[in-house]
């Protein structure tokens, strides 16, 4: 798989130290290897603020708050989607942003590639294979819309 990876330069130079710490890249390639994603397939992986993933989630979910991580899927075989990660919420909610960066970008693929966690089977099949992509990772089990009180 072929991956793109976009850095706002609205980015500290904390944050850009994280982020290349994170080696998104290397890690979006081997993931699309393990869920044998065609080479020819493209990723873009935006990593940008809160002001820019709040405005994706108004425009494209009709929610006007920020998040941490978007997926846009792609609509043709050769294109993976995109997804966008808030590296500002990312080091915000965790004590380890590197893992958290790891862990927001595998989900955003998995998304990308059609995962889904709104109902509880599909939420522990999607727990499952990120903890196979992220061997040794600290993955909690993710929320359903079901569990959240969302229909």
């Amino acid at each position: 798989m072929r991956v793109s990876v976009i850095r706002d330069p609205c980015l500290s130079p904390r944050q850009r130290r994280v982020v290349a710490e994170a080696r998104l890249g290397q890690l979006m390639r081997a993931c699309g290897d393990q869920l044998e994603v065609s080479a020819r397939a493209s990723l873009c992986l935006r990593l940008t603020a809160d002001e820019e993933l709040r405005d994706l989630n108004l425009r494209f979910l009709g929610t006007d708050a920020p998040t941490d991580v978007l997926a846009f899927p792609g609509n043709e075989r050769a294109r993976v989607g995109d997804v966008a990660i808030s590296v500002e919420r990312a080091l915000g909610q965790a004590g380890d942003g590197v893992a958290e960066l790891r862990l927001l970008a595998v989900h955003g693929l998995l998304h990308c590639l059609g995962h889904d966690h709104a109902l509880p089977a599909p939420a522990a099949a999607m727990t499952a294979a990120t903890r196979v992509l992220l061997p040794g990772a600290d993955v909690p089990e993710l929320e359903t819309d079901e569990l959240a009180g969302r229909s």
